[in-house]
C-alpha cells in the first residue's frame, strides 16, 4: 500500500516467546527513542506461555499481535503484515536499543535497502567466562535481526522470512541469514550503522552449557552450502569457521602427528592455538573452551559430511 500522512515513517517489529524477563525493558527503550517523526511497535507473541502479552498491552509505545508457536520467521512476517510503515526495524525481545537507534537507522535506510545496526552486550551486567549474549560491530553476512532494518519493498521482493533449518535440539537458526542474502542477491544495497545501537541482554551459562552449546556448529556446513557468499564474508581462508578453528585444527593435527612419530617437534603446530587458550583464562576456563573446541570441531565434521560442505 503506498505510504500516507497518517503511516508511521518506521515501524518495529519483536518477536517474542516467553519474554517476560526482558520485554518490558526492550519496550521502556524504545518508548524513550529520540525519534523526528512517527514510529509503531509491533510485539508479535508467538505462544508465550508467561506475561508477555500483558507485559506488551500494558506498554502505551506497543501493538500486540498473537500467533501460534510457529517461529522467528513466521513472527516477523506477521508483524510486517500487520505493520503500516514503508521502513521496518527489527530487534528481539531482549535487547534494549540506545535513545537514537531508530533515527539513525533511517538515516541509513536513506541511502540501503538493508542497513545492519551495531550489538553489544549490556554494559549494566558484568560479563563472565560463559555468558550467552550477542555482539555485532561489522556487516560479517549473518543478518543479526537484533538489529536490522529493511525497506518494505526490499522486505516484499526477497518474500519475508523463511524458516529453513531447524535443528534437532534448540530453536530454528539462520532465518535471519538467509533473508539477508536474498535480499543483497537481488542487486540492492546493504549497509552498517555503527550508530544505530543496541544493547543486547547477558545471560548466564553454566560451562555445560556453554560447551553443548557448540553441537550447533553442525548447522553451518549447511549455511555454507546455501549461501556460499559466507565463505568469502565470514569464515577463515574459505574453508574454516574462524582463525580459532584453524588453529585448534592444527593443534589436534600436530598431537596426533606428535604421538604417531614419538617426536615433539608436530607439537609446535599447536603454539598458536596454545596461546588463544591460555590468553587472560584461569584453568577452569581454559579446560572448558578447548572442551567446547573439540566438541565443535566434531560437529564441524559431523555437518561437512551431511551436507557434502566441507567446513572445518
Amino acid at each position: 500500500m503506498p505510504a500516507s500522512a497518517q503511516d508511521p515513517l518506521v515501524s518495529v517489529v519483536i518477536p517474542a516467546r516467553d519474554a517476560a524477563a526482558t520485554l518490558a525493558r526492550t519496550l521502556a527503550c524504545l518508548d524513550a527513542q529520540d525519534l523526528d517523526g512517527r514510529f509503531e511497535v509491533i510485539v508479535v507473541d508467538d505462544g508465550s506461555k508467561d506475561a508477555t502479552a500483558a507485559i506488551t498491552e500494558a506498554a502505551p509505545v506497543a501493538r500486540l499481535v498473537t500467533q501460534r508457536a510457529q517461529g522467528p520467521a513466521a513472527a516477523r512476517n506477521r508483524g510486517v503484515a500487520a505493520a503500516r510503515g514503508q521502513r521496518i526495524a527489527f530487534t528481539d525481545a531482549d535487547c534494549f536499543p540506545a535513545p537514537g537507534w531508530l533515527a539513525a537507522g533511517c538515516r541509513a535506510l536513506e541511502a540501503a535497502e538493508l542497513v545492519q545496526g551495531r550489538v553489544v552486550p549490556d554494559p549494566g551486567v558484568e560479563p563472565h567466562p560463559f555468558d550467552h549474549t550477542v555482539a555485532v560491530g561489522r556487516l560479517s553476512g549473518l543478518w543479526e535481526t537484533a538489529n536490522l532494518f529493511v525497506t518494505r519493498q526490499a522486505f516484499e521482493a526477497a518474500g519475508g522470512f523463511e524458516e529453513w533449518l531447524r535443528p534437532v535440539v534448540g530453536k530454528a537458526m539462520a532465518e535471519d541469514v538467509w533473508f539477508g542474502w536474498r535480499v543483497s542477491r537481488l542487486g540492492l544495497h546493504a549497509a552498517f550503522a555503527e550508530d544505530a545501537l543496541v544493547h543486547h541482554a547477558v545471560f548466564r551459562r553454566s560451562a555445560a552449557e556453554y560447551v553443548g552449546e557448540r553441537r550447533r556448529l553442525r548447522h553451518f556446513p549447511e549455511m555454507a552450502r546455501k549461501m556460499p557468499e559466507l565463505r568469502s564474508r565470514l569464515f577463515f581462508a574459505r574453508i574454516f569457521l574462524s582463525r580459532r578453528s584453524a588453529a585448534a585444527d592444527a593443534a589436534a593435527l600436530g598431537t596426533i602427528a606428535a604421538a604417531a612419530l614419538g617426536s615433539p617437534w608436530p607439537l609446535l603446530a599447536a603454539t598458536p592455538y596454545a596461546r588463544m587458550v591460555g590468553r587472560g583464562r584461569g584453568r577452569r576456563e581454559a579446560a572448558a573452551e578447548v572442551l567446547a573446541d573439540l566438541v565443535g570441531m566434531g560437529a564441524l565434521a559431523r555437518g561437512s559430511a551431511e551436507a557434502r560442505s566441507p567446513l572445518l
